[in-house]
């Protein structure tokens, strides 16, 4: 079977008339749907709203982006200073996305988004100006695939389709199991390759609660159906995990499978992440204090934060844990005046003595005053 063949195939069937059995039930922001074209909701496919994640002035990068629904949604959150970035390999369906391109400008006040054609295992591979090349430069023999490889190459290094650390937040709703096995990791490779340092990714999809035997994955309508590609439910997590992203996250989790295959249960989820900011780790005088109510946790690098303790930590860990997403874990404590500045990495579980922050600011603490 060759997974993509069988995908484009299926979806451009979608962009023609609607698919019933390509979809899970969603529960979208309705306010958000209001100013989209019928046509685009009815033939839009997928499996959870990544745009409840998407912030004001953010350039949001959407992967397999379908008709375009997600993509006009979330140019209504991301306002003046935002942008949106849809990506699809389906003609089909690049051209209903781009249908109502005009029409959205003029609702939106402003045209915020754009839809390129890649692939989504491979965002610096412009495919519409490989198939302008490939009109000039038709490939008949061996020497002119050689050629056609030089030119990929030195396409994806001086002008990528999508830059590096050019990316705000990645989004996709019910693609990543449309890839290939093979492309799998590369696919996160790419994601974490284009978002800016302290870039976040919300990323809906199917997965299974087994691994999918071989005979399901060589079904051509269960593989374009979201169901033979599915990430197993903890490979998806080490995936993102094993490709540097921090705080990965199960933030939603369907209660229901939405589909019962040979015993294996499909369910809905989403998972968020962050890729950790790549400055040195510079001690400011900063501690952080666990919150609770475990009696103690440990962050990906390695961190030890024991409950209710002071926790010495270098400026990049006091960002992550007081503003980023454990910011309602942690309680922040900032000297009041800096001091000059030192490369240190704080060991785990390296108290800061109270002796060294009196007067400090504390941060994410509660608004209760005493009486």
């Amino acid at each position: 079977m060759n997974v993509e063949s069988s995908v484009m195939e299926r979806y451009s069937k979608g962009a023609r008339e609607k698919q019933a059995a390509l979809c899970c039930p969603v529960d979208y922001d309705s306010s958000l749907l209001k100013l989209l074209p019928q046509e685009i909701i009815e033939k839009d496919y997928g499996c959870g709203d990544p745009s409840r994640y998407v912030r004001k002035g953010d350039t949001v990068l959407d992967l397999g982006s379908g008709s375009g629904k997600i993509c006009y949604m979330a140019a209504q959150l991301v306002g003046d200073g935002g942008q949106v970035i849809g990506v699809d390999m389906n003609d089909d369906m690049l051209v209903l996305a781009e249908k109502y391109r005009e029409e959205m400008a003029g609702k939106l006040g402003g045209d915020r988004v754009r839809f390129l054609k890649g692939k989504i295992q491979d965002l610096a591979l412009d495919i519409r100006a490989m198939e302008k090349w490939l009109a000039e430069n038709p490939v008949c023999n061996h020497d002119d695939l050689v050629q056609l490889t030089k030119w990929k190459d030195e396409q994806r290094k001086e002008t990528p389709l999508v830059k590096d650390c050019s990316v705000d937040l990645v989004i996709s709703n019910c693609v990543l199991n449309l890839v290939s096995d093979d492309d799998k990791q590369g696919l996160i490779n790419e994601i974490y390759r284009v978002l800016r340092p302290g870039g976040r990714i919300a990323i809906s999809d199917i997965v299974s609660d087994e691994d999918v035997p071989d005979r399901l994955k060589a079904d051509p309508a269960l593989w374009s159906g979201c169901i033979s590609g599915a990430f197993q439910e903890q490979e998806l997590l080490r995936k993102f995990i094993e490709a540097g992203f921090q705080a990965v996250c199960i933030d939603k989790w369907s209660a229901e499978p939405w589909q019962v295959v040979e015993g294996l249960e499909f369910r809905s989820v989403t998972v968020t992440a962050c890729k950790p900011e790549s400055t040195e780790c510079i001690d400011r005088g900063q501690a952080v204090i666990y919150r609770g109510p475990f009696s103690y946790v440990r962050d990906d690098d390695g961190h030890e934060f024991p409950r209710g303790e002071r926790i010495a930590v270098c400026e990049r860990t006091f960002r992550l844990l007081t503003e980023g997403p454990y910011r309602d874990l942690f309680i922040g404590i900032s000297p009041a005046e800096l001091p000059p500045p030192r490369t240190w990495c704080a060991p785990s579980g390296t108290i800061r003595p109270p002796t060294e922050t009196k007067g400090s600011h504390h941060t994410n603490v509660s608004a209760e005053k005493c009486c």
